[in-house]
């Protein structure tokens, strides 16, 4: 198991290994010793998986609000997404940006999303499953969200608006600049 910081601080990508045969393979999909010497402690207390039916489904920007914040792991099990964190951290040399990283069933990567970002994806491929996992249990008094078009933003999303599919609650989300301050950074 390969494990990457990305350039904003605490995102990390996660790239399993998988032996494999005529079988079909084996894959160490977690692994706690490994994954906190690179994260820290983080205790999952839940696992979440969605299936999106269509290709451009979009959801989020999403987060919980303190104290109820969420880190995830996400990985996906059957498509591709594009999947998005952003930094919202106040205090953080970099809030407000976003990384983008594609993960598929196929590259078998795994994206670790720490408490104060906004999370969402899009899906690349029609029935598209995620599966993740989250540090603490959802909340819906907490569940909070961006939109995911915010300009001061900028993610730059491998659809139209018109072709994305979204929830009334992502649609109609607040800009980033409307939420105030939810999470402050300590280096």
């Amino acid at each position: 198991m390969q494990i990457d910081t990305l350039s904003l601080p605490g995102l990390l990508l996660v790239s399993p290994s998988r032996i494999g045969d005529g079988r079909g393979f084996f894959s160490e999909t977690f692994r706690a010793d490994k994954f906190e010497a690179a994260a820290g402690p983080v205790r999952f207390v839940q696992d979440n998986q969605s299936l999106s039916g269509a290709r451009g489904t979009i959801r989020g920007l999403h987060y919980q609000k303190s104290p109820r914040a969420q880190g995830k792991l996400v990985r996906v099990i059957r498509g591709a997404i594009v999947d998005v964190a952003v930094d919202i951290r106040h205090g953080s040399p970099t809030y407000g940006r976003h990384e983008a990283i594609e993960l598929s069933a196929e590259n078998w990567r795994q994206l670790y999303v720490p408490p104060g970002f906004l999370h969402g994806f899009c899906t690349l491929a029609d029935d598209t499953e995620v599966i993740y996992k989250v540090t603490d249990y959802y909340s819906r008094e907490h569940d909070a969200g961006v939109r995911w078009n915010d300009p001061g933003i900028g993610v730059d999303w491998p659809v139209t608006e018109a072709e994305a599919s979204l929830s009334d609650k992502d649609r109609n989300a607040p800009l980033l600049s409307e939420i105030g301050q939810q999470f402050a950074y300590s280096a």
